[in-house]
């Protein structure tokens, strides 16, 4: 039996994930911002599910849920920074209170989540933390610029993370989604307020995703449960097809722009 910390708990991924890891007995310490929200999985898991209100952006309230979830159930197994959602727009679009909100759920979020349990983790010499990511972690797109900023800032805290955790035993990975239908880009999504001289670039990206169908998140459950009793989980996983497209394409450009303009890098000696 393992015991999870999942935030965002309620929709999507959290969801998914938690009601996988119940149903094959395990304990669930599940967050939202509105615990009525998880009132069925308490119904239905009773002792075994622990609903928790919680906005992560609240870092003593972020403390006092990991505290309230290690007091009920005495350890932690499976971290899951799950908490988070899209901003829709372009750079210049975007204000400075959606700016700021993003990275304080979608980062800082995940940052105090992570500081709150790694006392657990580091003293039970063992312990896994996922990050949720996106493909947006790796690759930026038009329209997603804060949105991309907070996942590229999430992946490179946890790849330093996990180097840090080495020696201690907890493992790290970052999960880098495909496109799923989860409450992403829905009634959690946040837009800003349109610049028409910008509309050819949301065109484009709209036709960029058209014939793109969002997958069933359900169907990433038992992926997740084989990755958290993995014996030597990777640092990053992909979830879906997807990403590997994407990712092929992005690094084989990288790698080419970086050979193409090595002579003149290297002039800088």
């Amino acid at each position: 039996m393992k015991t999870w910390f999942i935030t965002g708990a309620s929709r999507g991924f959290g969801r998914v994930w938690a009601r996988a890891a119940l149903d094959r007995g395990d304990r669930v310490a599940g967050t939202a911002r509105d615990p009525r929200t998880l009132e069925d999985l308490a119904r239905a898991h009773g002792d075994r599910f622990l609903a928790l209100p919680l906005d992560v952006t609240d870092r003593p309230a972020v403390f006092a849920a990991v505290s309230r979830a290690v007091d009920t159930f005495g350890r932690l197994d499976v971290v899951v920074n799950n908490a988070g959602y899209g901003l829709f727009g372009t750079v210049e679009e975007t204000t400075e209170d959606q700016a700021r909100a993003q990275m304080e759920t979608n980062f800082f979020g995940a940052l105090w989540v992570t500081q709150a349990v790694l006392p657990v983790l580091r003293a039970q010499a063992q312990g896994h933390l996922l990050q949720v990511s996106s493909i947006g972690g790796i690759g930026a797109f038009p329209t997603l610029g804060l949105y991309n900023a907070s996942k590229w800032a999430l992946e490179g805290l946890s790849e330093a993370l996990a180097a840090e955790l080495a020696p201690f035993g907890p493992r790290v990975t970052i999960i880098e989604p495909g496109p799923y239908g989860t409450d992403w880009s829905g009634e959690s999504a946040v837009h800003t307020d349109p610049i028409e001289a910008y509309e050819p670039v949301r065109e484009a990206r709209r036709a960029g995703a058209t014939g793109r169908r969002p997958a069933d998140p359900a169907v990433t459950a038992p992926v997740i449960l084989h990755l958290v009793d993995a014996e030597r989980p990777p640092l990053r996983l992909f979830l879906g097809p997807y990403p590997y497209v994407v990712a092929e394409k992005l690094y084989r450009e990288r790698l080419a722009t970086w050979d193409e303009w090595r002579p003149l890098a290297e002039q800088a000696i």
